[in-house]
């Protein structure tokens, strides 16, 4: 088996189904891959529904599996254990694999051993037009990335995204998978699993990205509020200070000041709706990376 192709649901089996029905579609010997939808204990009809969808394409491998501890690192993990591939590709459950998806994705591996991660580009289905108050440099909070115009290596700071990321399996014999203090669990926002993992994986292995193993992935209407968006930011911020393992006093006082700053800062812009938006996101942030390092620092 050439290609693992892994789902993560969580009630959403209508996204899931689209999803997987978006892989049966790939121009890629169907012999050569397999779609591995792992369930985290979804409370709808995902297990009935998908595995009526199995039962209509028996021509493909497709394997359904329960993973009943919740959280989007611990179900991630779960495929790469369950995978039979050289290599796992990850499709987020609401998102959409271009037909030349997995060929275009394994051509890059094929290129050199050194490759250990690929990823590719991702393009927003809006549900509601994109909000024109959305600042530009935080667009990738919304799973965007067009990252380069060809194939090439992708260079700390920039990561590939989990909506569209894969992985050679034997990385795994080398390093751990994802971390599971890290990444979403249930509704929450907690994230950086992806960044984490990457950063290791660069101490031993490239990370590349390709514009033509692209998927396109959906924008729910309840994610263009500014309420969400500010949300969103705040768990990046204790997303961050998780990972990075932000504690001490002295660190969580300094994100004290930034902070005070910031809520100085936006107040001068108030009446200025993107700079305000920019200040506030920033506010955001900060409020979050001192709840993370107070989080690290109750861990002794």
């Amino acid at each position: 088996m050439k290609v693992t192709v892994a789902i993560c649901t969580y009630n959403r089996v209508h996204d899931a189904v689209e999803a997987i029905r978006s892989v049966i579609q790939q121009n890629y010997p169907s012999t050569d891959y397999e779609i591995i939808l792992i369930d985290n204990n979804s409370k709808d009809n995902t297990r009935e529904v998908v595995l009526e969808t199995i039962q209509q394409h028996e021509n493909y491998a497709i394997r359904y599996v329960l993973e009943e501890k919740q959280g989007l690192s611990v179900a991630r993990n779960r495929a790469i254990q369950e995978a039979r591939g050289q290599y796992i590709l990850f499709l987020d459950d609401d998102a959409f694999a271009c037909r030349d998806w997995i060929r275009e994705i394994v051509s890059v591996f094929e290129r050199s051993d050194s490759i250990g991660c690929v990823g590719g580009k991702i393009d927003p289905i809006w549900e509601v037009p994109e909000p024109m108050w959305i600042p530009p440099e935080n667009r990738s909070l919304f799973t965007i990335l067009d990252f380069a115009e060809d194939v090439t290596e992708m260079k700390s700071p920039y990561i590939p995204f989990g909506a569209n990321v894969a992985f050679r399996l034997s990385v795994f014999d080398q390093l751990a998978p994802f971390r599971e203090d890290l990444g979403r669990v249930g509704n929450n926002l907690l994230s950086s699993e992806e960044s984490e993992l990457i950063a290791r994986i660069r101490t031993k292995f490239k990370v590349y990205y390709t514009p033509y193993g692209a998927v396109q992935h959906k924008v729910a209407k309840e994610r263009t509020t500014k309420n969400w968006f500010l949300r969103r930011i705040y768990w990046q911020g204790v997303s961050d200070a998780v990972r990075d393992q932000d504690r001490g006093v002295v660190r969580t006082a300094k994100h004290g000041i930034k902070l005070a700053q910031g809520i100085t800062t936006a107040l001068i812009y108030i009446y200025n709706a993107d700079r305000f938006t920019r200040q506030l996101a920033k506010v955001c942030y900060r409020n979050g990376m001192i709840v993370g390092s107070l989080r690290q620092n109750s861990k002794g």
